[in-house]
C-alpha cells in the first residue's frame, strides 16, 4: 500500500472516530503541533488555556490532548476523575520541564531557606512538572504562564522579599527586569552544581533564577536578529519571552504564543514579521495570513523535537484503540501531587 493512501486511511478513520464518539471525546491541539495533528484538533491553544477548555467541556469522557507530558498533567489536575486524559505518545515531554526534579528542588530549597530563611516565595512557570507544581503549591506559591507572568511575580514580591523562579530562567529574568528589578538583583541557582551563581552581597538578591531554558527559544541569536535587520528593514521581530535576555531586547516585541498569533491576526495586510518562536506555528500563520510577510527569526533549528514525536500515527493509534474499548498512554497524577498542583494554578487565577 503506497504511503499516501495508508495517511489517507488513517485520517479517514481518525474522523470516524470522531464522529462515532462526538461529545464524549474532546481531542485539544497545542499550537506547536505538527499540521497533520493540528487538523483534527477540537480547540488549539496554549497549554493552559486547553487544559481550562477540557475541564469546562464536561461531556469528555476522553480527552486526547495533543501536546507534551506536562500538559496532559495540567488537563488531569483540572479536570474531574471520570474524565480520561490520553497522550499519542508517552515519549512527549519538555526538555524545560525535564531540568527541575524533585530531588534538585528539594536540595535548592534547603539550600536556600538555610541561606535566606523564610524570605523566599516559590514560583514555577506552567511549563514544569506536576510534582514541582505540587511543591510550589505547598509551600505558598502559584504557577504562572507567560500571559501573567507579570502579575503573579508582583504578587509575589508583596508575599515574600525574594522569589526562586522555576523553571525557566530566562522567562524570569525576562519578566522581573520588565517589573523594575536590575539584573544586579537576580541570581541563578545551579540544580547541577546545587549552587547559588552569584557576585555581590546576598542580601542585594531579589530574583533567584533556576538554571532551566526551552531548547528552541535559546537557539535565536542576536546574528538572526542582525541579518534581519540589515535584509529587511522595515520587518518587525516578535519574540517569547523564553528567548534570551539579550533577544528580548533587541526584537520590537515579545510575549506569548496566544500574544503572537493576536498580533499577528491585528496586524494590517502587507506588514512583515520575524517571529522567534517554534516553527510549526510560524508557517501555520504564514499560511494562515498570506497577504502578510511571515517568516522564522531562525529558520534552521527551531522545531520541538517532543511537540514533534506526536505524528499522524500516534493519533490514530489511540483513537483505535479507544474504539476498541482500550485506554492506552493514560496520564493520571496522585491525588496528593493533584491537591498542591491545583492549589498553586488556583492561586494564579486569583490573582
Amino acid at each position: 500500500m503506497k504511503l499516501l493512501d495508508r495517511l489517507d486511511q488513517m485520517e479517514a478513520r481518525i474522523l470516524e472516530i470522531k464522529e462515532k464518539f462526538g461529545d464524549r471525546l474532546y481531542i485539544p491541539g497545542h499550537h506547536y503541533q505538527k499540521d497533520e495533528v493540528i487538523q483534527f484538533a477540537d480547540d488549539t491553544g496554549d497549554s493552559l488555556q486547553l487544559s481550562q477548555l477540557a475541564a469546562k467541556n464536561d461531556k469528555a469522557e476522553f480527552i486526547v490532548f495533543c501536546g507534551v507530558h506536562f500538559m496532559a498533567e495540567t488537563a488531569d489536575i483540572l479536570t474531574t476523575p471520570n474524565q480520561k486524559v490520553i497522550i499519542p505518545d508517552l515519549n512527549a515531554g519538555c526538555s524545560m520541564a525535564d531540568m527541575a526534579n524533585m530531588e534538585q528542588t528539594n536540595i535548592a530549597w534547603r539550600n536556600l531557606t538555610s541561606a535566606f530563611g523564610e524570605t523566599i516565595i516559590p514560583l514555577t512557570y506552567v511549563n514544569s512538572t506536576a510534582a514541582i507544581k505540587a511543591f510550589v503549591g505547598k509551600h505558598g506559591g502559584a504557577a504562572l504562564t507567560s500571559s501573567n507572568a507579570k502579575e503573579v511575580l508582583s504578587w509575589a514580591l508583596n508575599q515574600k522579599e525574594r522569589v526562586l523562579f522555576l523553571p525557566d530562567q530566562h522567562l524570569g529574568r525576562n519578566t522581573a527586569f520588565d517589573l523594575g528589578i536590575p539584573l544586579e538583583k537576580m541570581a541563578v541557582w545551579n540544580p547541577i552544581k546545587h549552587q547559588l551563581e552569584y557576585e555581590g552581597s546576598l542580601e542585594e538578591i531579589k530574583i533567584i533564577l533556576w538554571k532551566g531554558h526551552c531548547s528552541v527559544h535559546q537557539n535565536f541569536s542576536k546574528m538572526n536578529i542582525d541579518q534581519i535587520r540589515k535584509q529587511k528593514p522595515d520587518m518587525k521581530i516578535i519574540v517569547h519571552p523564553e528567548c534570551t535576555f539579550d533577544i528580548v531586547q533587541l526584537a520590537d516585541e515579545n510575549g506569548s504564543t496566544n500574544k503572537i498569533v493576536k498580533t499577528i491576526e491585528n496586524s494590517p495586510s502587507g506588514s512583515k514579521w520575524a517571529i522567534g518562536t517554534e516553527t510549526n506555528l510560524v508557517y501555520r500563520l504564514a499560511k494562515q495570513f498570506p497577504d502578510k510577510e511571515i517568516i522564522s527569526l531562525n529558520p534552521y533549528s527551531c522545531n520541538c523535537s517532543t511537540m514533534n514525536r506526536i505524528k499522524l500515527v500516534d493519533l490514530y493509534h489511540v483513537l483505535e484503540k479507544l474504539d476498541q474499548g482500550e485506554i492506552i498512554n493514560q496520564i493520571s497524577v496522585d491525588e496528593e501531587t493533584a491537591k498542591y498542583a491545583k492549589l498553586a494554578l488556583d492561586r494564579m487565577l486569583t490573582i
